[in-house]
């Protein structure tokens, strides 16, 4: 189980590392430029690509997503307290706290950890992340209007659209579907190469500060999964998946919001990278238990 896991993580630890090595070799990096490039096409393009051609019936993806955005909720709720323990900002951690790495790394152990049954139930917890993240979380990451910071992202009409698809059953035409697929191809790569740019410049302080927000977070997100997959009435199957996709480490995409607001992103980078790591650890047991 520890190799498979392994080959799951092993392009997010490239990719930082590779971005990590471009900048202490001394080579620029445009980070502005690059993140921009990311939010407003690779992202949409991301979302359409992974999510328009899902099968999932509506019943599954309603009560699904009700569960999800009831941890998300309560997730944000616990930021306050775990703000005060950890002596941060709880602007810092929310999102974090609230939106785990729940596509490119917890849709591939869902499929690997519980197979194409399970899988329909891992691409409902992303598309609801998703939805909190670029509206919610957009919003509280902008300087200006938060409004006007969700009409001009577009990850937001992406997700729209793919819900549409979804729960319609339609497909994008080939056209469009290659086109998308296409352009999603660099995002993912992108992330992970201006994580590691921002890792160059951690201090060791920030490294331990990550590891004491994973050893706090995981477990507190699990309970909350549990129990709410419970109170809703899901079926194993899906909490389980529910429990390991929100137990999932910090996304990427959180780094980008706090480059984009400047909140401590070197903090936030740390928050990933440290997460990362001990999901080598606390994710084989995880499964262990539910599978």
């Amino acid at each position: 189980m520890l190799a498979e896991l392994f080959a799951v993580m092993a392009p997010v630890l490239a990719g930082a590392g590779l971005g990590y090595l471009w900048v202490r070799l001394g080579h620029p990096y445009p980070v502005d430029f690059i993140t921009r490039l990311v939010f407003n096409i690779g992202t949409p393009s991301l979302v359409l690509a992974s999510l328009a051609g899902a099968d999932i019936d509506a019943a599954t993806f309603g009560q699904t997503m009700l569960a999800a955005s009831l941890v998300i909720i309560c997730m944000g709720a616990a930021t306050f307290l775990v703000a005060k323990m950890l002596r941060r900002s709880w602007r810092v951690l929310i999102a974090p706290m609230m939106y785990p790495n729940t596509g490119n790394m917890g849709l591939p152990v869902v499929l690997y950890a519980f197979g194409s049954a399970g899988f329909a139930y891992g691409i409902t917890v992303m598309v609801t992340v998703s939805l909190f993240q670029f509206t919610l979380g957009a919003a509280l990451s902008s300087q200006g209007s938060p409004l006007k910071t969700l009409v001009k992202t577009p990850t937001v009409y992406a997700i729209i659209i793919s819900m549409a698809l979804l729960l319609t059953g339609t497909s994008l035409p080939p056209w469009l579907a290659n086109t998308v697929d296409l352009m999603s191809g660099f995002t993912v790569p992108l992330m992970l190469i201006t994580l590691g740019v921002s890792l160059a410049s951690i201090q060791v302080k920030n490294l331990r500060s990550g590891l004491g927000f994973s050893l706090v977070r995981v477990p507190l997100a699990a309970g909350i999964a549990w129990l709410i997959a419970g109170w809703v009435g899901l079926p194993p199957l899906a909490q389980s998946i529910l429990v390991v996709q929100m137990c999932m480490p910090v996304a990427v995409f959180n780094y980008l919001f706090a480059q984009r607001a400047q909140r401590e992103p070197a903090y936030v980078a740390s928050l990933v990278f440290c997460s990362t790591l001990l999901a080598l650890f606390y994710l084989p047991v995880l499964l262990a238990l539910l599978m």
